[in-house]
């Protein structure tokens, strides 16, 4: 397990080992010192657990590590690599292809400029652009990324847009746009994490402004909002992250 940690004097991404009933336990000379103001964002493995990616929106830079037999990592050469756009934020490796990475860019600045990278990611961990890379989503503030379990369909809410921006991935990694799904509440602004169901059948979406989670049925790229959809949460909720079991 790594954790992004982010605070002056003290950003880092730093590993445990996840033991019996859900303990964890720190792996010693597992931490990766940051700069302050890298602001690190999502941190996360492949489906392997043989590459570690992590986003510094701070600094628009994406880290990339191989992780060794012990739990520690060692950075790709080149690392930390360039963002393709500002404050990389959401990222996801692709489910059927762990050698696949994608990273929303959620700063951009200008109304409808948001986008999506994808990149190769090589035996040492280097980072390579496919194809056009990045990809428009003509929406903006494009935060969490998700990937349907079978790896052909790429989710990203757009939080200033209150839009669901939906891609099909080819087999390269290239991505097309299928077009955006509007969130209902609110005008759907303000929408930040999401998550499929594991069978790839819902996607359940975190409106923090709201105090809700809107749910979405999955009819392979295309989303429709469920009639009883948004749930409200208690009075006051501002949640920030959501995850399904």
């Amino acid at each position: 397990v790594y954790v992004a940690n982010s605070g002056t004097g003290g950003s880092n991404y730093t590993g445990f080992r996840l033991a019996a009933a859900g303990r964890l336990w720190p792996i010693p000379g597992s931490t990766v010192t940051l700069p302050d103001g890298a602001q690190p964002g999502d941190v996360l493995f492949n489906a392997t657990g043989s590459k570690l990616a992590g986003t510094r929106v701070g600094t628009s830079m994406i880290d990339s590590f191989t992780v060794r037999r012990d739990g520690r990592l060692t950075a790709a050469p080149g690392s930390p690599f360039a963002a393709q756009g500002l404050g990389p934020f959401g990222s996801e490796f692709r489910p059927t292809n762990p050698d696949q990475l994608f990273v929303s860019n959620a700063h951009n600045v200008g109304t409808g400029s948001g986008t999506v990278s994808a990149f190769r990611v090589s035996a040492n961990a280097a980072l390579t652009p496919i194809g056009s890379s990045p990809f428009p989503d003509l929406q903006t503030a494009p935060c969490w990324v998700e990937i349907s379990p079978n790896g052909r369909f790429l989710f990203t809410v757009n939080t200033a847009s209150g839009t669901i921006s939906r891609y099909a991935i080819h087999r390269s990694g290239v991505l097309s746009l299928l077009g955006s799904t509007p969130v209902k509440a609110t005008g759907g602004v303000g929408a930040v994490d999401a998550r499929l169901s594991p069978d790839g059948r819902f996607l359940y979406v975190d409106e923090s402004k709201a105090g809700a989670v809107g749910v979405f049925a999955v009819h392979g790229g295309q989303l429709a909002e469920l009639g009883s959809s948004p749930v409200s949460l208690p009075t006051g909720a501002t949640p920030a992250g959501i995850v399904v079991s």
